[in-house]
């Protein structure tokens, strides 16, 4: 079981340093709350030696994506918008 939590926190670990990347690239607020969530997780799961806060940390990613905080998503917070695209 170690094992497993060792390999999926190195993968949250990974996506959480893509995330870092595509944040550097873009400014999206988003992708910096996503790589923070995930490399929580990862740090936390490493820590304790526990599965929950990997599922916990893909839980609140998948929140987080569904609130419109995905990097690909148009209508995610950037710097300087004072609120949505007009139409």
């Amino acid at each position: 079981m170690l094992t497993a939590i060792n390999i999926f926190s190195g993968l949250f670990l990974l996506l959480a340093a893509a995330l870092v990347f595509t944040w550097w690239r873009s400014r999206h607020t988003g992708a910096l709350l996503l790589a923070v969530t995930y490399l929580l997780a990862a740090g936390l799961a490493l820590w304790t030696a526990a599965w929950w806060p990997l599922l916990l940390g893909f839980l609140s990613a998948w929140a987080l994506r569904l609130m419109g905080f995905e990097p690909g998503n148009k209508s995610g917070i950037k710097p300087g918008s004072a609120g949505p695209p007009a139409p």
